[in-house]
């Protein structure tokens, strides 16, 4: 899985560079921001702009990332959803819990950057 890490003013920034997320690729994401959270990272951003697809299970593991994340007292913000992704997560409700932005920079001036 093409997944990248950077950091800005703060706020840890997971880029995925798959037009697919689903299953098979889900424990690249989990690990890497799994890893962010222990290293003590409070503030993350996942950059989903490539993003046209997820199935079920990748909406499993955005939500447990978000638990992950409010668990250790940070905020997981999602950046660059496209219109399709955003329909799954309407229709699963994780849109209520999973703050949405249109793109990066967007997500990040929402954390004071």
């Amino acid at each position: 899985m093409n997944v990248t890490t950077d950091r800005t003013g703060g706020v840890a920034i997971v880029r995925i560079g798959e037009p697919r997320l689903m299953y098979p690729l889900l424990s690249e994401l989990a690990g890497t921001v799994g890893g962010l959270i222990g290293e003590g990272e409070t503030r993350l951003v996942l950059d989903l702009s490539p993003v046209t697809y997820v199935d079920s299970a990748t909406i499993g593991c955005l939500m447990d990332l978000y638990r992950q994340t409010t668990a250790a007292g940070g905020v997981l913000k999602l950046a660059g959803v496209q219109p399709r992704v955003e329909t799954m997560l309407t229709m699963t409700g994780a849109q209520h819990f999973l703050q949405i932005h249109p793109d990066e920079a967007s997500a990040l001036r929402s954390f004071g950057v």
